[in-house]
């Protein structure tokens, strides 16, 4: 992977060659390494060494962005050149705030772990081949995947904006297949020994177990009990449509003009957290800014969204740290939302629901309305039928078409256990319990 010196000189090669007003330079070096494996047995070993080098310029308030992948210094100055044509043959961005100034240190933060940046393709394989056993020894067939990945974020521009970021990423997925049902489990973190890879695997292999031979249930409006896979989902989709600044300037947020009212559940905090070490810590964001610890709701009250530099100036604030990669249509969104936990153990969730359905993920979800964040999507990997407080039998899976804000406004428990989930592919992290929640509709069935 390249080193700071090296990033450094890359960037001051672009920098001081720019003809226009102001310039940036976002270079990610990666080194990636994959174990896929299926059926039982590894078929894939891989690992890549990459550099994205991503340049935005500004000319007269025009914006020009190239991208390239090579640390060769005469395509870095082509990439430069092909961004500056750009800008030269684009209209002018209303109001451009101009390019960030922060030049503040960068927050101390544990964004590296040695366990995974020396992980080795034999390592990887004992991991993964504890799952696969498992799976064996349950008469079942296992799939996914095991990734450790080394990365170096270098932003500089020409304000004075000089970051660098060392972080390591893992992340563990399977599924497991039984003759008539499936299981899932994943999970991620900074440091490889911090995902339990074995207990993941042997979640998966019952899950799979349980979730044999399912019987159909009608659609209809039902009480359900989230995993945090579900959850997640949930998650992701309420803080990337509802507490980005874009959408809330533009008033399509459901929090839009709602700051200090009740839009969530009482038992509902969200904290977007680039900073803590549980996860995927991401100190600044992707235009050199501190990334601040942000309360986006407080026992369901909306405290605040997150800004990038052009969007805070625009509603005459300031960024929160959370601007993407530009280009982008997005605007800024929370990366690294935690959940609050709630004191339920997880194990008794199920005793809250009467009648209801336990949901293990979702799967294929869409937007349908995202001022409502009404979404929808299927069951998948393990979906119940739950009465008088017990799981009684594997369901076939079911479509769901549900609000998510109104889902986050009947939670009646959480678990008191959070789990760790990727966010945004392993750009962030989620920390996320499973939940009972009253009244979620389903709308369809399948025949799996």
């Amino acid at each position: 992977m390249l080193n700071e010196q090296t990033l450094r000189d890359l960037a001051q090669t672009v920098l001081l060659a720019s003809r226009a007003d102001e310039t940036e330079v976002v270079l990610l070096a990666t080194h990636a390494r994959l174990t896929r494996f299926a059926n039982n047995e590894i078929h894939q070993n891989v690992a890549e060494h990459n550099l994205e080098a991503r340049i935005r310029v500004v000319k007269g308030g025009r914006v020009g962005v190239a991208i390239s992948n090579s640390a060769d210094r005469d395509a870095l100055l082509k990439t430069l050149e092909q961004a500056e044509a750009l800008a030269a043959n684009t209209p002018p961005v209303p109001d451009w705030p101009g390019l960030p100034h922060d030049t503040r240190p960068t927050p101390e933060t544990e964004t590296w772990s040695e366990a995974t940046a020396s992980a080795t393709p034999e390592r990887r394989a004992d991991l993964v081949g504890d799952v696969c056993r498992t799976a064996d020894a349950a008469g079942h067939v296992a799939s996914g995947a095991l990734e450790t990945n080394t990365q170096a974020l270098y932003i500089a521009n020409s304000h004075g904006v000089e970051r660098y970021v060392p972080r390591t990423v893992a992340s563990f997925v399977t599924v497991v297949m039984s003759d008539t049902g499936s299981g899932y489990a994943a999970g991620a973190h900074r440091d490889l020994n911090a995902i339990p890879v074995a207990d993941l695997g042997r979640e998966a292999v019952e899950t799979a177990t349980r979730s044999r031979n399912p019987i159909d249930l009608e659609p209809g409006v039902y009480d359900v009990v989230l995993d945090t896979y579900a959850m997640a989902d949930i998650l992701s989709f309420v803080c990337s449509l509802g507490f980005g600044g874009q959408a809330y300037a533009e008033g399509r947020s459901f929090v839009s003009g709602k700051l200090g009212e009740q839009v969530l559940g009482e038992n509902i905090t969200i904290i977007d957290d680039g900073l803590s070490p549980d996860g995927l810590p991401l100190p600044v964001d992707f235009e050199g800014v501190v990334r601040q610890r942000l309360p986006l709701v407080e026992h369901g009250v909306a405290r605040a969204v997150a800004w990038d530099s052009r969007w805070a100036a625009r509603a005459g604030t300031e960024s929160t740290g959370h601007a993407l990669p530009a280009p982008n249509w997005w605007g800024p969104v929370p990366l690294h939302p935690h959940l609050a936990a709630g004191e339920t153990p997880r194990s008794e969730l199920v005793r809250h629901v009467e009648r209801g359905i336990y949901v293990t993920r979702f799967n294929y979800t869409r937007t349908v309305n995202p001022g409502r964040v009404i979404v929808t999507g299927l069951t998948r990997d393990g979906t119940f039928l739950i009465e008088n407080g017990e799981i009684v039998a594997p369901i076939k899976n079911l479509r769901f078409t549900q609000s998510y804000v109104e889902a986050l406004q009947n939670v009646v428990a959480l678990s008191r256990e959070r789990r760790i989930l990727a966010s945004f592919g392993t750009v962030g992290a989620m920390k996320v319990p499973a939940a009972v929640i009253r009244n979620f509709t389903f709308t369809g069935k399948t025949q799996f």
